[in-house]
């Protein structure tokens, strides 16, 4: 059961990264660039909804356990270390994880406009 052990670990320092991401989008010592991109992937993460949903076989949770991790180390490059450290050391003091309306205006305006494409495209707009 060690492997269980460590990919509670692993969850449960991938959740306080998103937080940290989420900290870090709004701290001011945190370059605008590092700020950007943890935005991003802090607002996708917290959004209520996925961008693939995870009813969808294999692809339904390959964002969870894929794409939101490799988001996660490549902003933390970005945020300086004592910062970063700072930012962990609030994020584990927080009880309440946040949720992101923008992630998901974002993702539902993408759903719209794929709708939209599709809809051009079979009624022959392209």
């Amino acid at each position: 059961m060690q492997w269980l052990d460590r990919a509670t670990k692993w969850a449960k320092g991938v959740k306080r990264d998103v937080v940290v991401l989420w900290l870090a989008a709004r701290d001011r010592r945190v370059p605008w660039y590092a700020k950007l991109a943890a935005g991003a992937v802090a607002a996708y993460a917290l959004s209520p909804i996925d961008l693939i949903p995870d009813f969808v076989p294999v692809l339904g949770y390959l964002d969870d356990l894929v794409i939101v991790p490799i988001g996660i180390i490549a902003v933390i490059k970005l945020i300086p270390t004592n910062v970063l450290t700072d930012l962990r050391i609030e994020a584990t003091k927080r009880t309440e994880r946040p949720v992101s309306r923008g992630g998901l205006i974002a993702i539902i305006s993408t759903w719209v406009l794929l709708a939209a494409l599709i809809v051009l495209m079979v009624a022959g707009g392209f």
